[in-house]
């Protein structure tokens, strides 16, 4: 894929997947062969994803791109005029409302119909087909080097976790807003306490980053104690075998975003980016990714699958987000957020 002359992207992973060891000439169903996926996901979840869909359609080549939701939403606006991307999955949650509504097709899946109600598309191009939770993610051997029980909010403004604690851009980065939005619904929208928190946080040296997997990554490496992420970056992370790291619900409360995926609009494999939407929405797809990764937790009702490396839900103390105040102040929340950075850090 030709790279942008002039756009501050760091994009980046490309690299190309094939359907599967069969090779067959022609188009696959009527939907091309060829897919550009841009995505936001981790490593382990495009893999599934290729994979499972590769058992419904063989013969199409799909390219991946991978970045930040902020850096490939840039990339699809400065490339609207000549689209070079057909798909975007992750990044986009039912938060954003009609942020991006000029950048991909107002289309659904047939599968709409089946998506738990809480979940529905709520503006008529977001596909919605997995949930994010807030969750931290903890270097186990450092917690107990520093006598620490982290179990929620309270424990971060720990002195001993200064300069500790990593947490991705707001501005830019969907999986640092999933955090901000939980605060809010934890201590309440725009409440002098959620303000609180977070200036204390800042104040404690949380170290803000441009990337999202840096966040459990580098937690997992040995390079800060606590991570503020979602569940499924840091449960990869156990899926791989890593016994120094843990997932702490915040005692406070978590919640979650749900997050999908839209076609690109006037997309140049449009048939074959609608075929992806509707196998990752259909009961099917999502069965088969619920099982294969084990880290997600999925939106169609009539879906079955085990998640081995998530706790059950009544282990959790979950808070309800207010979604339509969330999209009608996230501007003022960032703005409000850059202030007390700026003022901290300059």
């Amino acid at each position: 894929m030709r790279k942008l002359a002039g756009l501050a992207l760091i994009v980046v992973i490309s690299f190309a997947f094939f359907g599967c060891a069969k090779k067959a000439a022609g188009p696959t169903e009527g939907i091309g062969n060829s897919l550009v996926l841009y995505s936001s996901m981790t490593e382990n979840d495009l893999t599934n994803l290729i994979k499972g869909f590769a058992e419904v359609h063989p013969n199409v080549k799909i390219e991946v791109v991978n970045g930040s939701a902020g850096e490939l939403t840039a990339r699809i606006a400065a490339e609207a005029s000549n689209p070079q991307g057909d798909l975007m999955w992750g990044g986009l949650n039912n938060s954003d409302g009609d942020t991006y509504k000029d950048l991909f097709e107002p289309w659904l899946s047939e599968h709409e119909v089946d998506i738990i109600d809480a979940y529905k598309s709520n503006n008529g191009f977001y596909n919605l087909d997995h949930l994010s939770t807030t969750v931290f993610c903890v270097n186990t051997d450092l917690e107990k080097e520093l006598g620490l029980n982290i179990q929620g909010y309270a424990d971060l403004l720990n002195p001993a976790l200064k300069g500790r604690i990593v947490l991705s851009d707001p501005n830019s980065s969907s999986a640092a807003w999933n955090n901000v939005a939980n605060i809010m619904a934890v201590y309440g929208n725009d409440s002098p306490q959620a303000w609180q928190l977070i200036e204390n946080l800042l104040r404690n040296d949380m170290v803000i980053v441009t990337s999202s997997s840096v966040c459990f990554r580098a937690v997992g490496d040995g390079e800060y104690v606590v991570g503020l992420t979602y569940e499924d970056g840091a449960s990869t992370l156990l899926k791989s075998g890593a016994k120094n790291v843990k997932m702490v619900y915040p005692a406070e409360g978590a919640s979650s975003f749900a997050f999908g995926l839209a076609v690109i609009k006037n997309a140049p494999h449009m048939e074959a980016a609608k075929a992806m939407v509707d196998y990752l929405q259909s009961p099917e797809g999502q069965s088969y990714m619920g099982n294969a990764l084990g880290t997600l937790r999925f939106t169609n009702r009539n879906s079955q699958y085990d998640s081995p490396y998530l706790p059950p839900d009544s282990t959790i103390n979950w808070v309800t987000r207010d979604i339509d105040w969330l999209i009608k102040n996230k501007e003022q929340v960032l703005a409000r957020w850059n202030q007390i950075y700026t003022s901290i850090r300059r």
